[in-house]
């Protein structure tokens, strides 16, 4: 059941953006991550106590919301194309653009800009949620980093960790309202902490502790930040409810291209940190992302790259071919054509799914326990087993239901499962 929103109209008199959507009838598309997301989640709790409605598509609506993401030059280009075919709508853009690139938005339209900092605090003064499969939970903004190809530090600013009790009240009312999967995200979420004294292994404790049929999905942690307490977030992730999942960029297999893209850690660091988490959790689910075309990649780098990928052994690879951004670089070595990134690429994508079959193979045809996270459409769900493999059952099940399943086809990204009676 949705709780009740507090009083909220008579502060909102100093927030012009706000003045001109109370009570409006709103539509939101967000993009990017799932911090992003996050954003929008809280952003709908706060024109909720405005009065607002929401509507299922732009036409319909008395004010569009875009949410942005600029993470990569197609990102970019597609945001600017999406603001150019909306510059008549009633139109507000937030995300990370407005921070970095609000010349290139006003170059394409005229919207009121909601900076995503003021999101946070809005919030802060309602504090409800909408029950749904999957919550998010924000808990920190910006990073630590010094990343040489990335725009969102800027965006996003340095690290800036969130109260513990704000989180621990966020997440405990996801478990009292039903919420199935909980997703604790951040731009870097084992830096939490880090700038107060504190360390993400004694949250998970704490989040650990909450009562509630849920699991808990820890998102995207940086290597270089893992490193400082890594038995200890090992630990963590080990207990019941977190999910047996971690989600760890190396983005290249050369110390140096991690040297010159200053992520802060060698290829070695990084083994040795998957070689920790699998010795505690020997079933644990790694995902990696790559950046190929990274300039002054040379073919040599790319083959350790390749070669990383066979040792690691990860679940998944996301893979991203380089693209120039505003704020970063510039690099002394000349960037490669889109034909060289693409050839890159496709090769890295055909070697990582030639491996999602070796290592989906062994299960077919076991059994899993499972909890019902999505509905994908009428018919069909999404169930994540405890090391957060994906099994899409084709049955009505409602989000929450827990049960076992026999692992029948894979996917690649995901099994269909056929469920237990």
């Amino acid at each position: 059941m949705e709780q009740n929103a507090p009083e909220f109209k008579s502060r909102t008199s100093s927030t012009g953006w706000l003045e001109g959507l109370n009570g409006r009838r709103v539509y939101i598309e967000t993009y990017g991550c799932r911090y992003n997301f996050g954003d929008t989640a809280k952003l709908i709790e706060i024109l909720k106590a405005l009065g607002c409605t929401f509507a299922g598509s732009a036409e319909d609506a008395e004010a569009v919301i875009i949410n942005t993401c600029t993470v990569v030059g197609p990102s970019e280009r597609r945001m600017l194309r999406r603001l150019s075919n909306l510059r008549n709508c009633n139109l507000y853009v937030t995300g990370c653009m407005p921070s970095v690139q609000q010349d290139a938005i006003h170059a394409v339209c005229t919207p009121m800009i909601i900076p995503h900092e003021s999101i946070h605090d809005l919030y802060s003064e309602v504090g409800t949620i909408t029950p749904d499969g999957a919550g998010i939970v924000q808990i920190a903004q910006g990073c630590m980093g010094q990343c040489t190809y990335c725009i969102t530090r800027f965006a996003r600013g340095p690290l800036k960790s969130f109260p513990e009790p704000e989180i621990l009240t966020q997440v405990r009312a996801h478990a009292e309202a039903g919420t199935a999967e909980i997703q604790i995200t951040a731009q870097d979420v084992s830096a939490w902490g880090k700038d107060c004294g504190k360390s993400l292994d004694g949250l998970l404790a704490r989040i650990s502790e909450i009562p509630g049929r849920y699991r808990v999905r820890v998102g995207m942690m940086n290597p270089a930040t893992v490193k400082d307490h890594l038995d200890k977030i090992a630990d963590a992730l080990s207990h019941d409810p977190i999910f047996r999942f971690i989600h760890l960029p190396v983005q290249s297999g050369s110390d140096s291209v991690l040297e010159r893209m200053r992520r802060g850690y060698t290829v070695a660091e990084f083994e040795e940190i998957v070689a920790v988490f699998r010795r505690k959790i020997p079933d644990i689910t790694l995902m990696t992302d790559m950046i190929v075309g990274f300039p002054g990649e040379t073919e040599e780098d790319f083959s350790r790259s390749l070669e990383l990928i066979d040792r690691v052994l990860p679940n998944k690879v996301n893979i991203t071919r380089y693209s120039p951004r505003p704020l970063t670089g510039p690099f002394p070595d000349k960037e490669f054509p889109d034909s060289v990134k693409k050839d890159r690429s496709r090769i890295m994508q055909a070697r990582a799914e030639a491996l999602y079959f070796r290592i989906n193979q062994p299960y077919l045809n076991t059994e899993v326990p499972f909890m019902v996270t999505e509905t994908i459409r009428a018919g069909s769900v999404m169930a994540r087993t405890p090391t957060y493999t994906g099994v899409v059952i084709n049955e009505e099940l409602p989000v929450g239901y827990e049960g076992r399943a026999i692992l029948k086809k894979d996917r690649r990204y995901f099994f269909i499962g056929s469920r237990v009676e």
